[in-house]
């Protein structure tokens, strides 16, 4: 049974990939180069106020790459060959998360998960957003590129595990309190429990270390650094709501009772079974 669910997550991963790896390297791979010449440009006037030299061609020998995808001297790889890594780098976390979110995680937890049918493909995907996304960034928020963390590679990632592990349970537990709660407290109630604990990890994350901001590299606007930090936000909604979309095209509804635990939703139970 788990290999049906493994493949339709292959499937559904192999889609949200191909759209990811587009999104990067159609939009975010010449914003980036924007932004690095945009930063390029700042450094050599910055450079050449202080030095009293003009450094102004310095950018189109320095090696950089530009707003259109050009490289130069510094022997970069082809815009079309770093589109293409771009490409095969979002099929391949597509894929990942496929497998291991709508293969594995969903063929365990799908008697918890609320809703029916379709439905359960984008509650999922909307827990796995929280979990593999949101939770990380109440640590380490979005970032444009050049941004460097202060902490320990180490340790960041293991605060990175932790946030994630924080994350899934976070999601896992408001999925069981939704189930438990809809039949015997009703709707509204349920949805209530279930955003319990999401609440109560977001505001222990705050008092831990404060609301995250974008930070801005030197000689980025502020305006550039979060419409880039907003892109990778939009970047990963995206891979997680058309990998949601495909699920929910695989899936063959299997059911209820189709998961690990078998159990099924009290809601999906004949009226007056225990």
């Amino acid at each position: 049974m788990i290999a049906a669910y493994v493949v339709n997550g292959v499937k559904a991963g192999l889609v949200a990939g191909v759209a990811f790896g587009l999104l990067v390297a159609l939009v975010a791979n010449p914003l980036v180069a924007f932004a690095e010449e945009r930063a390029q440009i700042q450094h050599d006037g910055d450079a050449a106020d202080t030095g009293g030299h003009d450094h102004a061609g310095a950018g189109s020998d320095g090696g950089h790459t530009d707003a259109g995808g050009h490289d130069h001297a510094d022997g970069g790889l082809p815009a079309v060959v770093s589109n293409g890594v771009s490409v095969l780098s979002g099929v391949l976390w597509g894929v990942f998360l496929g497998v291991a979110g709508f293969g594995i995680a969903f063929y365990v937890l799908e008697p918890i998960v609320p809703g029916t049918g379709a439905v359960r493909s984008y509650v999922f995907g909307g827990a796995g957003f929280l979990t593999a996304s949101v939770a990380p960034w109440l640590v380490f928020p979005p970032a444009p590129p050049g941004v460097a963390r202060s902490l320990d590679p180490n340790a960041a990632t293991l605060l990175y595990c932790g946030a994630v592990a924080a994350g899934a349970g976070a999601s896992v537990a408001g999925m069981y309190a939704y189930d438990r709660l809809c039949d015997e407290r009703g709707r509204v109630t349920a949805v209530v429990g279930g955003l319990l604990p999401w609440a109560l990890l977001v505001a222990g994350a705050v008092a831990l270390v404060g609301v995250p901001a974008v930070p801005v590299p030197g000689g980025m606007s502020t305006a550039l650094a979060n419409g880039l930090a907003g892109l990778v936000v939009f970047g990963q909604a995206l891979t997680w709501l058309v990998l949601a979309g495909a699920h929910a095209r695989f899936h063959d509804g299997g059911g209820a009772d189709a998961g690990l635990t078998g159990t099924g939703f009290a809601d999906d139970a004949p009226a007056g079974s225990p």
